[in-house]
């Protein structure tokens, strides 16, 4: 039984790994970025943007460490989440208002938008998950989050026009299967239709951030001021609904166990908070806006490969044979999305 943490900054078990759960092109540049950003990508094109979405991906995976060593010391995964993107937004003051001197007028045009990132990509896909996995099988309610990536394919349909190809529709079933088995759905519990609506609510919310992530206009709120005004938004979210017994609020300022060593628990809360969070968050933004909403939300499944080999190099906890397939086919499923964007 293995633990691993992602994006949301939750407790994922099952048998043998979890979840510890992107510039301007101007006139129609966020109908263009939605579709897939081929309408110019002014920062480096598509292999910057694969790239950032990996590193965005990777850094959500170190969650996994950091977050399990507070919620072993006595944090809660509310605690933990909420002190992430608290000190997130600290840390990212300074680079932001850099980024804004002379440009203030930019941050008020992008308001309506970046609160809704904080709103949905921050606040409420956690408390989905969070509400989600004290009802339902951890495996069940992660594959139900991760239907965020068909939403945001269904939404670009519908939206847009953009009739998902051959190729996509392969590709996404390639990699959900790919996400079942890494997931390992075998355990025993049963599904509330409560927990299903609050899973649901995370894949939207999931959703909604990638297509938020990939927008675009005439003059682009920079990544770091967009994750900067989430983070602020999230904070305050997540804060609000713990004092109100939405979700339980517990930490410890007890020493913490990171990489088989004793350290403080401070050690974890940056890690969470600079690597899984700052980091992750502006290069999954800058990743988006260069690879579109739909590409980049396929690259983010790498987010659980990247779980995985973390817990099997620094937690020495092996993925069985099973894994390795899913992870094959979650691989298979982005390079299919890949090509039909091609």
């Amino acid at each position: 039984m293995s633990t691993v943490r992602t994006r949301d900054g939750e407790d994922a078990r099952s048998a043998g790994t979890g979840r510890g759960t992107a510039a301007g092109r101007g006139g129609d540049g966020l109908a263009a970025a939605a579709r897939g950003g081929k309408a110019g990508t002014p920062h480096g094109g598509r292999g910057a943007g694969l790239a950032l979405g990996l590193l965005s991906a990777m850094t959500f995976g170190t969650s996994g460490t950091f977050a399990s060593s507070l919620i072993s010391s006595g944090w809660s995964p509310a605690a933990a989440v909420t002190a992430r993107v608290s000190v997130a937004a600290l840390v990212l003051t300074g680079p932001a208002l850099l980024r804004l001197r002379g440009r203030w007028p930019l941050l008020r045009r992008w308001a309506p938008k970046t609160a809704a990132y904080g709103l949905f990509g921050v606040a409420a896909c956690q408390l989905g998950y969070f509400n989600a996995i004290e009802r339902m099988p951890v495996g069940v309610a992660l594959l139900l989050e991760y239907m965020g990536v068909v939403f945001v394919v269904g939404w670009l349909w519908l939206r847009h026009g953009q009739r998902p190809g051959t190729l996509t529709v392969i590709g996404g079933a390639s990699a959900l299967g790919g996400l079942a088995l890494m997931l390992d759905l075998s355990g025993s519990g049963g599904i509330s239709p409560a927990g299903v609506l609050w899973a649901l609510l995370a894949a939207v919310s999931m959703a909604v951030y990638f297509v938020l992530s990939a927008s675009v206009d005439a003059e682009p709120l920079p990544p770091v001021v967009m994750t900067w005004g989430g983070m602020i938004v999230g904070a305050l979210l997540l804060g609000a609904c713990g004092l109100a017994g939405v979700v339980p609020m517990a930490a410890s300022t007890a020493e913490v166990t990171l990489f088989g060593h004793r350290v403080s628990w401070l050690v974890s809360v940056l890690g969470l908070s600079l690597l899984a969070a700052a980091i992750a968050y502006v290069t999954g933004i800058g990743a988006a806006r260069r690879l579109g909403a739909r590409l980049g939300s396929f690259v983010a499944m790498a987010e659980i490969l990247f779980a995985v080999l973390f817990a099997w190099v620094l937690l020495h906890q092996a993925p069985t044979g099973t894994q390795f397939l899913g992870g094959t086919l979650i691989l298979l499923g982005v390079v299919l999305v890949r090509l039909d964007e091609s």
